[in-house]
């Protein structure tokens, strides 16, 4: 395992960071891109024993996104697994969406990831082994009032999840998506009770996920134990949705 190398976008704060932490004590040499660097965040990586390679980068930006990829390629001489994790939200109503708000979402969350898949799919064919693992949302399945950008972004990496999956499963590449539900972060931290409890009523274990949850499955899903999963949506949301 000290040989394989995990790229995670957007990985240095939230769910990105706990899936960072669990793939480092995994084993796993770690990669991560952000335009905002978390100078931190190479300490405690390393911590556990693996080395860690930080690189700015834009995964809206094509150009940006391949120098990414090429300079993590050149560091470790492979990649094994990409865990698509960057994205955003510009909620609002339809009504009130500015063509922006809508826009930026796409391109973060959507292009964001496809850039990445495009460019580390060649590579992954070459060493003829690798797993992509896209961080989706319970809101690309369900839906939620004021998210209409975000869903569709989230709804469409399920897409290219499964649509990828049959196109790379020959080459024994491995592609999937965790679709995470209402995770405590410190944004739904500031939440009023009455909010949190509005939330809380719409899940079956009547509690908020975490990011570690998050991170468990995305391990599971690098790891060996996954070998004849491909191609799937993992819920993690308490019993959201059923």
């Amino acid at each position: 395992m000290e040989n394989k190398v995990a790229f995670i976008t957007g990985g240095t704060t939230g769910i990105g960071l706990a899936i960072a932490k669990q793939l480092a004590k995994d084993g796993f040499a770690i990669a991560v891109n952000n335009i905002v660097l978390n100078e931190d965040f190479q300490k405690e990586i390393e911590e556990y024993g693996v080395p860690c390679f930080m690189i700015q980068g834009d995964v809206s930006d094509e150009k940006s996104a391949e120098e990414n990829i090429n300079a993590i390629f050149e560091h470790y001489g492979r990649i094994d697994v990409l865990v698509n994790n960057a994205g955003i939200t510009r909620d609002n109503l339809l009504m009130r969406m500015k063509e922006e708000e809508f826009e930026s979402v796409i391109n973060v969350n959507l292009k964001g990831t496809y850039h990445m898949m495009r460019y580390v799919v060649p590579i992954m064919i070459k060493q003829r082994s690798g797993r992509i693992i896209s961080i989706a949302s319970v809101v690309g399945v369900k839906g939620n009032a004021g998210q209409i950008n975000y869903s569709a972004s989230k709804a469409g990496i399920i897409g290219m999840t499964k649509s990828l999956a049959q196109e790379v499963a020959s080459r024994n590449i491995l592609v999937n998506a965790v679709a995470p539900g209402f995770i405590r972060t410190p944004m739904t931290d500031k939440l009023t009770d009455a909010q949190k409890q509005g939330i809380l009523s719409q899940i079956g274990l009547k509690r908020m996920g975490t990011a570690e949850d998050i991170a468990n499955v995305v391990s599971f899903l690098a790891g060996e134990k996954s070998s004849y999963i491909t191609g799937q949506t993992i819920v993690v949301d308490g019993g959201m949705i059923y």
